[in-house]
């Protein structure tokens, strides 16, 4: 199964049969054709638009009106960590399809009075009253997707409060009285987040308390349709007068646990009051000379780490991008990280993880020795301890040099359907990520916290920073991370260039909830890639299929480091905007 951009499935992916791949040949030679949005005088073809250049400050969201909120801030004095608080609290309104306080938060932040890198894990735990066991009597092989039993403490609001708490300068109340405002003004509705939010209706509708807050009458808003949330307007009133115990210890808590105790769910007030987010250290692989950088699990982070470790051993520059030799190193690198992420990634406060193993020099070269002319079938997990050692995605940048990488989401779509009464948004379904087979680094224990898909990524050059980015998307994340490095770093593309450049997404057998997919999975690639390296793949033994929506979407800040001066872009694919100033 593909999932759309905000980690939702949108349809099966099946091999090719002979009728699907003389379309496929079809699509890919009109793709050819057609790779460029327009003929620019400058950069490569398939650019959509130029990058954006500022000195003073930059953001880049998946929204254009959220763009300017984070503008605003910057312009008001606030710093990179305010712009992005005001933005992301901003984006539940506008795009909650893909995020909102009943989700979950990590952050990156470049701190330039310190000259160092600092994580936030703002990730909520699995209610600590619902048992393995009791999921196992239920019959049930996985957590079902949407209702009350996959949904797990929301860490967003405690997220925006411990940044704000480190990092930021404007109070609290200004920072979220722009999304205030627009919830009870309105905001006219854009494309692609009315196009996602039409599909999630009717998987929602059965909910009490979503038809009521999240449509029309029964429908989704529709494109440039004014869009209010007056409940939304009110919950963000109170966090923003009693702080983030208003959220996790006052009545917005009694009223979750209420709601989710009569939808027959477990999540409780006690796991909301006992709820924190933590500091961590980023992790690390020099990848050409750059330090990418990416948080540790819970979140699949490292995955993106393992495979540039891997592809580094490639001259993928030599090889030409979009080659059928390109394109085949990718796709069985992205097997073996997969495989190590489907088995050793989770909570490590439940789960003995091998991570100076995993991220090592000398694993990825045994793993890389596995990797053969033809598409692999599987690969199995490695044995990391072998090298083991001591053991919605938006991006801001200000005056200062401080850059923030921060992403969040509800998980899939608009979460677990659970939409409170009168709180204006919905708990999300993050605990479908567990497995529900014993014994496994990710099976469900009460207050875990789930293997999560969102990643943000940093990355620097010679100890200063270089890059603040991201790709939203499930488990096409990680894949995202490496292919816009790849583009950036091996294949000379500028910043806007290196989002544009058509993608591949691989899904194989290595889902955390225990999917399985065909026999070395799937490989779908974006318009623009030659019919060339189509035929070669498919020869190799790579199921090779197309589609719309799996892609991701992506926003990047770079720093010159001898000018200071801010490079933006917005992905192509979304409804999104960069913009500085």
């Amino acid at each position: 199964m593909l999932k759309n951009n905000s980690g939702s499935r949108i349809r099966p992916a099946e091999p090719l049969s002979a009728v699907r791949w003389g379309l496929a040949i079809a699509a890919s030679l009109l793709a050819v054709g057609n790779a460029g949005a327009a003929d620019r005088v400058t950069g490569r073809a398939f650019a959509t638009r130029s990058e954006v250049i500022a000195t003073h400050g930059m953001a880049a969201t998946s929204q254009p009106l959220v763009t300017q909120i984070a503008l605003d801030v910057l312009k008001a004095g606030g710093s990179a960590v305010d712009a992005a608080i005001a933005a992301d609290a901003a984006l539940g309104l506008m795009e909650p399809t893909g995020s909102g306080m009943g989700g979950d938060l990590f952050a990156i932040v470049w701190d330039p009075k310190t000259s160092k890198l600092y994580g936030l894990n703002a990730s909520g735990r699995s209610p600590k009253s619902l048992t393995l066991a009791e999921l196992q009597k239920r019959g049930l092989t996985h957590i079902p997707p949407r209702g009350p039993l996959p949904v797990s403490v929301p860490g967003c609001v405690d997220g925006w409060f411990e940044l704000h708490r480190k990092f930021g300068k404007l109070p609290m109340k200004k920072l979220l009285a722009p999304a205030i405002g627009y919830a009870r003004d309105g905001f006219p509705m854009t494309e692609l987040i009315a196009y996602y939010w039409d599909r999630t209706v009717p998987l929602m509708a059965m909910y009490p308390g979503f038809l009521e807050q999240f449509t029309h009458d029964g429908h989704a808003p529709r494109k440039g349709e004014i869009w209010k949330n007056p409940n939304l307007a009110n919950t963000l009133e109170i966090v923003a007068k009693g702080g983030r115990d208003a959220f996790y210890k006052g009545d917005i808590a009694k009223t979750i646990d209420a709601y989710i105790k009569a939808q027959g769910g477990y999540l409780s007030y006690e796991d909301l009051a006992a709820h924190k987010s933590e500091w961590v250290a980023p992790i690390s692989t020099n990848y050409r000379g750059y330090d990418v950088w990416e948080l540790p699990p819970n979140s699949q982070g490292l995955t993106a780490l393992q495979m540039l470790n891997l592809l580094e051993g490639y001259d993928l520059k030599a090889m030409g991008f979009g080659s059928a030799e390109h394109l085949h190193a990718f796709i069985e690198t992205k097997k073996l990280a997969f495989e190590d992420r489907a088995r050793y990634y989770a909570d490590p406060a439940f789960a003995q993880l091998p991570l100076a193993g995993l991220i090592s020099k000398d694993y990825a070269n045994e793993r890389r020795k596995l990797v053969g002319p033809k598409a692999a079938k599987r690969y199995d997990a490695g044995n990391p301890a072998l090298y083991q050692g001591d053991t919605i995605y938006l991006t801001t940048a200000d005056s200062s040099g401080m850059m923030v990488s921060l992403i969040q989401s509800n998980y899939r779509g608009m979460g677990s359907g659970m939409a409170p009464p009168g709180l204006g948004f919905i708990l999300q379904d993050r605990g479908e990520m567990f497995s529900l087979k014993e014994g496994e680094a990710n099976t469900y224990a009460p207050g875990k916290r789930p293997f999560q898909t969102i990643i943000p990524a940093f990355v620097t050059s010679h100890g200063k920073p270089w890059l603040s980015f991201g790709v939203m998307g499930g488990d096409m994340q990680p894949q995202g991370h490496v292919q816009i490095l790849n583009n950036l770093i091996d294949f000379g593309m500028n910043l806007q260039e290196a989002g544009d450049a058509p993608r591949i997404y691989h899904t194989g057998s290595s889902e955390p909830t225990g999917e399985v997919m065909a026999d070395g999975g799937e490989v779908f690639l974006e318009s623009g890639f030659p019919l060339e390296s189509v035929r070669e793949l498919r020869g190799r033994g790579h199921a090779v299929g197309w589609g719309i929506g799996e892609y991701g979407g992506y926003q990047a800040i770079l720093r010159d480091p001898v000018s200071g001066v801010y490079y933006g872009a917005s992905e192509s694919r979304k409804d999104g905007q960069a913009a500085g100033y």
